[in-house]
């Protein structure tokens, strides 16, 4: 994993996690009378997410962009990752049958990770983005690719590459979980607590959460920034 298909540390440690699982399960249950995976050592996991997010602009661009695209997927798209925090599997797969009312409440029923089912209420704003993508449709997926079918990952980056491109937003690589990370660094700079992002966010572990917050500490509360305000008031 680490030298051939050059995956990241993280994507190691998960997948390393599941398999010293299955051994220590294996270990309890007797079928084994040790675990192989003892003693294998996990890569080293900074404490910060290594993905950074939009600037709140580059985010405004990316919500214009998708809004007077000819597209009718791309508003969408872009407000379910960026407003809503979905991963890239959760959007597109989430179909019209998933959109209901509640409690007054527009909210869509979202598929996560481990087959958990939760209901996420929609901003105005994601329900007319919704609508549109949706077409008077009854039923089916709401993101749709060029020829009518469910759009996946590929399909997804590539118009997210196409609205950033026509949003002016110059990056070296745009993917979705950029947006989703904008989503959860958004809510901490507006002041929304820590507890409260976790759960917008859907994290079990609110270690994940704080990678983010340390992410964002990092560059934005730079020492740089406070050095460079000194040095020029007495300019």
């Amino acid at each position: 994993m680490q030298e051939t298909r050059r995956y990241k540390p993280a994507t190691i440690s998960r997948r390393l996690s599941v398999v010293i699982g299955f051994y220590r399960t294996a270990v309890i249950d007797g079928v084994l009378a040790a675990s192989p995976a003892d003693h294998v050592r996990r890569p080293h996991v900074p404490p910060e997410s290594p993905t950074l997010g939009l600037s709140h602009l580059q985010f405004e661009a990316m919500l214009q962009a998708g809004r007077t695209s000819a597209n009718i997927n791309d508003f969408a798209l872009v407000t379910m990752l960026g407003l809503l925090g979905l991963r890239i599997f959760e959007a597109c797969g989430a179909n019209i049958q998933d959109l209901r009312e509640e409690h007054g409440h527009r909210v869509l029923k979202v598929h996560g990770k481990g087959d958990k089912v939760v209901l996420t209420p929609l901003p105005p704003v994601v329900q007319r983005a919704t609508e549109r993508a949706v077409d008077n449709r009854q039923e089916g997926p709401i993101l749709r690719n060029r020829q009518a079918g469910r759009m996946d990952r590929h399909a997804a980056t590539c118009r997210l590459h196409h609205l950033a491109h026509e949003a002016g937003i110059n990056l070296p690589r745009m993917h979705p979980h950029m947006l989703r990370h904008t989503f959860v660094t958004t809510m901490l700079d507006a002041g929304v607590d820590l507890r409260d992002v976790q759960i917008a966010a859907r994290h079990a572990d609110p270690r994940t959460t704080m990678r983010y917050e340390r992410a964002r500490k990092n560059l934005d509360r730079h020492p740089n920034y406070i050095r460079a305000a000194y040095m020029a008031s007495g300019t």
